[in-house]
This record gives C-alpha cells, structure tokens and sequence, in this order.
C-alpha cells in the first residue's frame, strides 16, 4: 500500500501539495475575521465546499448543475466575506472533467461570469486583504478562463487516443484470427485430402505386404510421390505467406494454364498504383483459387483475365468458356468460392459470378490512391 502511494506522489508531481496549501488556505483567511460567527460560518462553507465537490465529481445528468451552482454560491460568499477567491479554482478543476459538452459550456459561463462579478465588487470596495492577493488572484482569474478548457480538451485527446488503441487492438485481433483461418483453410485444403489418401495407401500396403507385395509396393510408390506433392504444395503454401505480387502470380497462373492447356487472354500489363504487398497477397491468392477452379472443374479452353483500377475500386474479372458452375452458388462453396469471398469481405471487397457460355468471376476490392498516383491511372 505504501509503495503504491509513494508510486502515485512520483507520478503525479508536485500537485497533491499545491492543493494541499489551497485547501489549507481558506482557515487562514476565516480567522482574519474577528467575528466568531464569521469565523464559525467560514469553516461551515468551507467543510460544505468539500462535501460537495466531493458529490459533484460523482454525480451525473441534472445533479451536475444542482452541484455546480452551490459551489460556485460558496465560492462566491467565501470572496466575498473572506476575500478568499482560491475555491474558483477546484471549480475550473472540476468543470473541465464534466463530459457534457452542454454542461460544461453552461457551468463555465455560470461560473466566469460570477467569478468576474465577485473580484470586480472587492476591487470598487478596495479591501487592503484582497488588494494585497492581487497577482495572484488575476492568476485565479486566467485559471477560470484557460483551465477547463485545457482539461476537457485533455480527456477528449484521452478518450480518442484509448479508442484509438482499441481499434488497432481490434483491427490486430482480426487480422491474425483471419490469417489463422486462412491456413486452416489452406492447411486442410492443401493437407487434408492427401494425408487422409497416405493413410489409406498405407493401410492397404500393411494388408497386402504379404499377400501380394508387389501390388503393396505400388501402393507404397504411390504414398511417397503423395507426400512428395504435400510436401512441396506445403512449400508452396509457406511462400504465399510471404506474400505474393500479381505480377507474380500471374506468372505461375500462366504456367498452370498452359500445364492444363488452356489459353490464356491477358488483354493489358498490370500497373498498380499504391497497393499494399496485403492487398495484393489477398487478390492473389483469391484469382489462383478462381483460376485452380477453372482448371480442375470447368472443362474450358480459354481463360480470360484482366485486371483493372480506378480512383475507387481494383476490379479482377476471370472468364472461361467452361461448363459453368452447376446448380447455384450455394452448392458451389466447395469449390473453394467461399473461401475467396471470405478473404474478398475482410478487405471491404465483394464478388460477383455470372453463369453464361462459361463462368465469370468479378473481384472488386476499394483502392486507397494518393494525390500524386491519381494522374497515373487517369
């Protein structure tokens, strides 16, 4: 406990002790008094001070003006009768934490305009006890003025630099929970279906290894050119994470294309202007998945793609001259459409499929473009 309080008077300063004497101060003005009831109503307006700055600080909605205006009442009397004017400054304090923007205008305004009054009629009846606090209480005075704003501008700075942080937690929390879904989905996607075929194999060859060895060494032939695949489909998984331009991509789609004899149409060279490596990885990622579809599945001769970026959007369209995609969408997700329209949605993108003399697939995704790239894709 004492180290903890030792650790808050180190954080804080040197402002526990100036409250400390303000708050110490106002005894010394009341027994400048030499009336003992003016004494015993000092201590009584002072002890109520406290209380309700106390309650002001924990109060909300209407209370907040119920309390504000008996402070400032207090702060007003105690200026008056005891040329004590220190009190406006725990009200400037506390104004500037009041979150109400309608409140803390209206208190502030309240509280200015009464403070001002209050110092203005002990300067026309030029009490030497006032007169001789002079510099300091014109100090008071600036405090009125600059303190609550200085305050709540603070809080605000605070509270947007917390929601801020937040955010970024939030946006660095989505991000690793997409990319952990992403290689789940390529781990079973790439793993799955060829480790679960090693273990058939495998099985089979322990059956057969002495009924029929030669048939059981095939089968094991066949289980280590499985491996080898997932193996390198692994490696090739594990460079995709690096992340992958379209340029690049496009090169290996090409090579996939004329591997299954398939003619690619790319109309343009792709120039991209102010793409991040992540938007490009996603966009890559999501036209090898198209294109692997239209290789294992469309039965198509031609494959179009051409890729395309304006002020607002990056838009991909792939089309072949295929089969089609049968049935519906919903019964296409296996194919790995999903997939691509999740990676498409975690960057605000979208897709589009058309059925007709083939299949068309549209990516579109925001681009972000800056001033001087503008002219360049106009």
């Amino acid at each position: 406990m004492l180290k903890k309080y030792i650790s808050f008077l180190k954080s804080s300063g040197i402002t526990p002790y100036i409250w400390s004497v303000i708050s110490i101060l106002p005894f010394y003005f009341i027994f400048q008094s030499s009336s003992t009831i003016d004494i015993i109503i000092g201590i009584i307006l002072t002890i109520l001070f406290f209380i309700t700055l106390r309650l002001a600080f924990i109060s909300k909605k209407w209370p907040v003006y119920l309390w504000a205006c008996v402070l400032i009442s207090i702060s007003i009397t105690m200026t008056i009768l005891f040329q004590f004017v220190y009190f406006a400054f725990y009200i400037a304090y506390y104004n500037g934490n009041i979150k109400n923007r309608i409140a803390f205008f209206t208190i502030y305004i309240i509280h200015l305009v009464s403070t001002t009054i209050s110092i203005n009629y002990n300067l026309v009846i030029r009490d030497e006890l006032f007169l001789s606090q002079l510099p300091f209480i014109i100090i008071i005075w600036i405090s009125v003025i600059l303190l609550p704003f200085n305050i709540y501008n603070k809080k605000k700075q605070e509270k947007l630099e917390a929601q801020l942080e937040y955010a970024n937690k939030r946006i660095a929390d989505l991000v690793k929970q997409e990319e952990r879904q992403r290689i789940a989905r390529d781990l079973h996607d790439t793993l799955g279906q060829k480790l679960s075929l090693i273990g058939l194999k495998s099985d089979l060859a322990r059956k057969l290894v002495y009924k029929d060895p030669e048939h059981a060494r095939n089968e094991m032939k066949d289980v280590q050119q499985t491996a080898r695949t997932a193996l390198n489909e692994v490696r090739n998984m594990v460079s995709q994470m690096r992340g992958i331009r379209l340029k690049e991509e496009i090169v290996r789609i090409k090579q996939l294309l004329e591997a299954a004899q398939i003619n690619l149409i790319c109309p343009e060279e792709i120039k991209l202007a102010n793409v991040s490596i992540f938007l490009e990885n996603i966009l890559s990622m999501c036209m090898k998945e198209a294109v692997t579809n239209i290789v294992k599945h469309s039965k198509a001769t031609t494959c179009l793609i051409k890729i395309e970026q304006t002020l607002n959007e990056i838009c991909i369209t792939i089309q072949d001259n295929g089969i089609g995609i049968q049935n519906d969408y919903s019964q296409a997700k296996g194919h790995g459409l999903l997939g691509i329209k999740e990676r498409l949605e975690f960057v605000n993108g979208s897709l589009e499929i058309t059925v007709k003399n083939g299949t068309t697939i549209i990516m579109k995704v925001p681009s972000v473009i800056k001033q001087t790239d503008k002219e360049e894709i106009k």
